[in-house]
């Protein structure tokens, strides 16, 4: 009687002909980031509107935007006056 192969030694051909073919994992696709997780990177005194860019793909404006349209305006007139002219959210302000 001889014995089975172990399963890291096995082949394609020892198995039947109908056994179906293993599956190949998808990559998923890079998603957009949620409004949600925009609006915590426009926050962060840490995130740079160019960080914010090359992550997301949103310009500045495009930024101030969203952040105006999605916020309370208090909430929004608070965020602009604690970005304007912080050099933390301007990379070229950071540089020099």
């Amino acid at each position: 009687m001889s014995h089975p192969k172990p399963y890291t030694q096995m082949t394609k051909h020892d198995f039947p002909a109908n056994w179906p073919e293993p599956h190949k994992a998808k990559t998923p696709e890079p998603s957009r980031p949620t409004t949600s997780e925009v609006i915590e990177l426009a926050w962060c005194d840490d995130t740079s509107f160019d960080s914010i860019e090359a992550q997301t793909g949103l310009s500045e404006k495009e930024v101030i935007a969203l952040m105006r349209r999605e916020m309370k305006p208090k909430s929004f007139k608070m965020w602009r006056k604690r970005v304007t002219g912080r050099a933390a959210k301007h990379a070229a302000k950071m540089q020099t």
